[in-house]
């Protein structure tokens, strides 16, 4: 069922356009739980805690594939809104070709700093040497995630969603059967768990690159474009939002990973890492139908239809409302057999994990409406509001909570904080959305 974006969103086809964005970030972070499966039971504990401890680190360097992608699927989508579809192809391909150029960039730099990152963020002994392994062969398929992340988006600007989750399952099968292989069969560990997450962010960058360069049946492809200052700095701050959001996420996981050696030691990073893991499976899709909605927006902004932007608003309320109460409930279902699948093998770890997965889990509850929120004004092409709420959510709420709370509570003060923050973080959304009705239409 081929759905346009010119279309009328009924419930049906508004599920049916974004269930391929929502797999494909399920996907991306089941083969991210299948990677710390492998590294928590072959490779230990050590090397386990080492990598979820680079991990918000080199995710910072991948942010611009985040930035690109929602800022400029966003103006891409609201130009073929207004009709202007060569122009449409002209930004898209700058937007491609500056990321690439950025992404060789931040690989140098990374390669240059990372050691020096490690030790300034507490590292030593054989944690630091582990989280400079595994570092410094992530960062070589750094201009690959970057182009991964971006296409992410532009796959569903382009009316094409499913092959962007075509692309997401090719990178995560080759994670999963050179994780296998690698680290179980090969007995590489830290090292085939490193090329294995490097050669898949390869297959998730370098393919939808060539369908983009070739001849396709899509509303984007690659070729000749201008130099354009404008229209870079306008995708930038749009999508400074997304930027904000991952460069913050990364910083709080630093914070929370101070926090948890100060009152749990390594086992503490471990657990958290385990909850990282999982919680991204759960937020996935938030995330995924937020990107999947978010040209749909895009397109009837720029085609001044104020009356489809009201209609999807009011059903995705009543979509992620649904979803964040059965996500809560799933998360309590499964906290004990997916923190058994991790850490079996420590009673200590096991009953850590579990008691802060059960915690943590309330936090969907909030997270879905926060998220789209976010989104919703990155579509708008109102970077300046998508990045304040954005900034409120993933830093100053967050940093503010992870401080205070355990002061009372501990080690569960440090799972709470995340309930705290997304709480406050869906009024601020909701603030924002109310605010802004007028000046929007819907």
């Amino acid at each position: 069922m081929k759905i346009q974006l010119s279309e009328h969103f009924t419930y049906k086809k508004l599920l049916i356009f974004t269930f391929p964005s929502i797999m494909m970030m399920i996907f991306t972070s089941i083969y991210g739980v299948v990677d710390g499966y492998f590294v928590s039971n072959y490779a230990g504990e050590t090397p386990f805690a080492a990598v979820n401890f680079i991990m918000p680190f080199l995710m910072i360097l991948g942010t611009v594939g985040f930035m690109f992608g929602t800022g400029g699927s966003a103006l891409v989508s609201k130009t073929l809104g207004e009709g202007d579809s060569e122009r449409a192809n002209s930004i898209f391909s700058l937007l491609v070709y500056a990321s690439i150029a950025l992404g060789i960039l931040i690989e140098v730099v990374g390669f240059l700093v990372l050691e020096p990152v490690a030790r300034l963020l507490g590292a030593e002994g054989e944690m630091l040497k582990d989280c400079v392994i595994y570092g410094r062969i992530i960062l070589l398929a750094v201009p690959a995630f970057v182009l991964q992340m971006e296409f992410q988006n532009f796959f569903v600007t382009a009316e094409k969603p499913t092959l962007g989750l075509i692309a997401t399952v090719a990178a995560g099968v080759t994670n999963m059967i050179l994780d296998a292989l690698f680290v179980a069969f090969f007995r590489w560990e830290l090292v085939g768990a490193a090329a294995a997450t490097a050669l898949s962010q390869a297959v998730g960058g370098i393919f939808p690159l060539v369908y983009f360069a070739r001849k396709n049946q899509s509303l984007l492809r690659l070729g000749r474009t201008k130099f354009d200052g404008r229209i870079l700095f306008k995708t930038c701050t749009n999508g400074s939002s997304e930027l904000m959001t991952n460069i913050s996420l990364s910083l709080v996981n630093i914070l929370y990973n101070f926090q948890l050696l100060k009152y749990a030691g390594e086992g503490g990073i471990s657990a958290y890492g385990v909850i990282m893991y999982v919680c991204l499976f759960f937020l996935a899709v938030f995330i995924g139908y937020s990107i999947g909605t978010a040209p749909v927006i895009s397109f009837h902004f720029g085609a001044g239809n104020t009356l489809e932007l009201k209609s999807i608003l009011k059903k995705s309320f009543v979509v992620l409302g649904i979803s964040s109460v059965l996500m809560l409930l799933l998360g309590e279902v499964l906290a004990v057999p997916l923190s058994r699948l991790f850490v079996g093998y420590s009673k200590d770890l096991f009953n850590m994990t579990r008691g802060g997965f059960r915690i943590y889990s309330f936090s969907f509850l909030f997270a879905g409406i926060a998220i789209f929120g976010s989104s919703f004004f990155t579509a708008l092409n109102d970077g300046l509001t998508s990045a304040l709420i954005s900034f409120l959510r993933t830093l100053l709420y967050q940093v503010v909570a992870v401080m205070l709370l355990p002061v009372f509570w501990g080690i569960d003060g440090i799972w709470y904080s995340t309930v705290v923050s997304e709480s406050l973080a869906v009024i601020t959304a909701l603030v924002f959305i109310i605010k802004k009705r007028k000046k929007y239409g819907y």
